[in-house]
Order: structure tokens, then sequence, then C-alpha cells
């Protein structure tokens, strides 16, 4: 049996005005077709996923009793309180912080992710937190103190780091070996498997502080960065309300009391909190 053109008419515009609706409240579909969970759904739901790194202390680690601390975890466990909502940690390897958030396996990731435009291509940051640059570890007796130094030599990094990308672009010279963990790259640098370590100068000094034997020749190699927790592209809601939230954070001076409980013990006098911390997302 036909059916009159315009009922068929009617339905498609009633299809298309539904659609329309429905796209200006749906959740942010990724790349890869995760459904990232908007703010209103996190609420609701009482648990906000946040991926955090289990191996980089002092920003984001288990410690003795198998708990998650570190600098990026008190953050993590603020954003939960405020939020009204029990905090789930989900532990990312470096080169997996973008994909987690793709896949939307996390609402947030807050492992010391540096911004840079390609990720910026692929994720939403919020303000920043954290300032940083990369550092070159190596061993005292064999100090790299200078960039023109590394030419030849057999450099350890994390795989999907910016210190895996800087060298790449700005130094062909050197020859790479690459790691999935921390612990992965630490390793090799004791086991003399490479002759030094790049990675955030932040984690660079923090480790250097605590291992006998080597040094931090090169405190900041290239560009200064920043670090910023990030969203799934498009999720507009929860990004917007972590920017209003540094901001409030950023009235009681949060950061520089997460970094005196945190970072404070591993730094010592060697630096300063105004040389890391960012308050209010605003450099």
């Amino acid at each position: 049996m036909s059916v009159p053109r315009r009922l068929i008419l009617g339905s498609a515009l009633a299809s298309l005005a539904l659609a329309a609706c429905s796209g200006s409240s749906s959740t942010p579909a990724s790349s890869t077709g995760g459904k990232a969970r908007t703010l209103e759904e996190i609420k609701s739901s009482g648990t906000i996923r946040i991926g955090v790194f289990s191996d980089k202390a002092p920003f984001g680690y288990v410690d003795a009793e198998g708990k998650y601390a570190g600098y990026d975890v008190i953050y993590a466990e603020r954003i939960a309180k405020d939020l009204g909502a029990k905090v789930e940690f989900v532990p990312v390897e470096a080169a997996s912080r973008v994909e987690f958030l793709e896949t939307a396996k996390v609402d947030i990731i807050l492992a010391n992710f540096t911004v840079t435009p390609e990720r910026a291509e692929k994720v939403d940051f919020a303000g920043p937190y954290m300032k940083v640059s990369l550092g070159v570890v190596s061993p005292e007796a064999a100090a790299i103190t200078a960039a023109d130094q590394l030419a030849g030599k057999n450099v350890i990094v994390v795989k999907g780091t910016t210190a895996e990308t800087f060298l790449e672009k700005n130094h062909p010279e050197v020859k790479l070996t690459k790691y999935e963990q921390y612990t992965e790259a630490t390793n090799a640098l004791i086991d003399g498997r490479g002759d030094a370590w790049v990675t955030d100068n932040t984690e660079a000094l923090a480790w250097a502080a605590g291992a006998q034997g080597f040094t931090v020749g090169i405190a900041s190699l290239g560009n200064p960065d920043t670090i910023a927790g990030a969203v799934t592209k498009g999720n507009s809601t929860l990004r917007d309300w972590l920017n209003q939230h540094l901001v409030t954070l950023g009235e009681e001076k949060f950061f520089h009391s997460d970094y005196e409980q945190t970072l404070k013990p591993v730094y010592g006098d060697a630096v300063s909190a105004d040389e890391l911390v960012v308050e209010g997302g605003k450099l």
C-alpha cells in the first residue's frame, strides 16, 4: 500500500527536528566513537573517572599503602569533592592519555599532561596549573650539561611524551631508546643502557634528587610549556567547569598548598613553588 507523500515529508521533517534538538544537548562523541559524559551526567552518576600516572612520583603514583598519591592526585581529589562525586582513579601511560579520552575510558586526564598544539587538536585542555620544560638527567661521572653534548648519545625517553617529540624534531642526531613506563626508563638509565634520560624537568629534578650518582645537567631544554587537565574533544560543560574551578582554587592558593604537601619534600630549596605553580588557570 502506498503512503501519502505528505505523511512521508512530515515524518522526515519530524526526524530532522528531533535530530537537531538531540544534537544541542547530546553527549559529545569522540573521533573514535567513545561517548564522553557531560558535567551533569557525571554529577548524576556520583563518580568521576580521572586518569593519572601510577608510577611517576611525586606527581601521580601508588604509595606503600596501595593508595594513589601525588601532586596531580591531590588536585583530582579536590575536583571530585567539589563536584560532590567519588573519584575513580584510572592508571594511564604517557602514550595512552589521548586514547583514554577519545574512547571515554576517563572523564579527565590529570597525568602531567603538557599542552601542545598537536594534542589540542585531539583533546580539549582546561587552563594550566603548572609550568614545565624539559630536563636532562645523566650520570654525575659523565654529566651532559649542554644540548650539543647530546649528539651521538643514546638518550632514553618515554613514548608519547613531549621529550620524544622534541628530540625527534630538533635533535635528529640523537639515538632514542623508548620505553612505555617511567620506571622502565629510570631502570634503563641506572643500568647504563643510555647516556641520558630526557623528561619533564619537574620529573627530572625530583628523580635525580633521590638517585645517588645522577644529576640534572640541563634543567631547561627547549621552550617552556604548561601542564593542564584535559577532557574529551567537545566536552565543553566539563571543560568550562574545570576553568571556573581553577579560578576558585586560585583564590585560596590551592596549588601552592599542594606543592608544599607533595613537591616541597622532594625539591627542598632547589626549586621554589612560584617557578612551577600556576594559580587561577592563567600564567
